[in-house]
């Protein structure tokens, strides 16, 4: 059944502009199933108050042509990320990104690593604290860490309609190619 959670995240710290905190004001996952191209599908939409606001979205599909889900990223959709999934000793999900592809309209190449991060990144339950805790972290073989940002957040999970979800949640384009 379609699904769309909103979870509220605070004291989580960003390090992207000069290392300050910038709390994650909301974050929107909408689970389609299937997409407009009949995959399974999850959109994130993460907001971040830092000196100006920011917003990172993210689109997850099940690709059966890579044999493992691949992240969209961006409001356009333009870079295409294969990421291998595990579950780490604390029970949490545990994602690293892979080998990575840029589109834009006809055009689409692999894009280089020497150009990119590679993203490590664990979300779990604290049992302890009753709410979950996160940890990204992004770096680049040649130029080092290049920014990440970890803590934690309690969700708000309800149901509802795809098509009722907030336009600003809605992918603004669903791209074909894996």
């Amino acid at each position: 059944m379609p699904a769309e959670a909103r979870a509220r995240r605070t004291d989580v710290s960003l390090y992207v502009e000069i290392r300050i905190r910038a709390p994650i004001e909301e974050i929107w996952r909408l689970t389609q199933t299937p997409d407009i191209h009949e995959r399974e599908a999850v959109t994130s939409v993460r907001t971040f108050e830092a000196r100006r606001r920011r917003r990172f979205d993210a689109y997850m599909i099940s690709s059966e042509q890579r044999g493992r889900i691949v992240d969209y990223l961006g409001i356009h959709q333009h870079l295409a990320v294969d990421l291998d999934l595990s579950v780490d000793e604390r029970g949490g999900l545990r994602l690293r990104s892979g080998a990575q592809r840029f589109y834009e309209r006809l055009v689409g190449f692999s894009f280089p690593m020497l150009f990119s991060g590679v993203a490590n990144a664990c979300e779990w339950f604290d049992e302890e604290q009753e709410r979950f805790r996160i940890e990204v972290n992004v770096s680049n073989r040649a130029w080092g860490p290049l920014f990440g940002y970890s803590g934690w957040f309690e969700a708000e999970w309800f149901e509802t309609d795809p098509d009722e979800a907030p336009e600003h949640v809605r992918p603004l384009r669903e791209e074909r190619r894996a």
